[in-house]
């Protein structure tokens, strides 16, 4: 128990894949608005961008709460 408290305790809690979910978060973001601006509107593609905008958004702001120590 001693040791696995340690390894929490020292382990960073930035990781290298942080910067793709940001990164993959503003390429869905800007997904969602072109759809929503297209002039042919498709209401699939809208709805999928917005709840992965919604996942991923969340993972954003849970991420940087890690990042925070909160």
């Amino acid at each position: 128990m001693f040791l696995a408290e340690e390894a929490a305790a020292t382990a960073s809690v930035f990781n290298g894949f942080d910067i793709f979910v940001v990164l993959f978060t503003i390429v869905i973001a800007i997904g969602v608005v072109r759809q929503i601006l297209a002039p042919k509107k498709n209401p699939l593609a809208i709805g999928f961008g917005i709840v992965a905008l919604a996942v991923f958004a969340t993972m954003d702001v849970i991420m940087i709460q890690g990042w925070m120590g909160g």
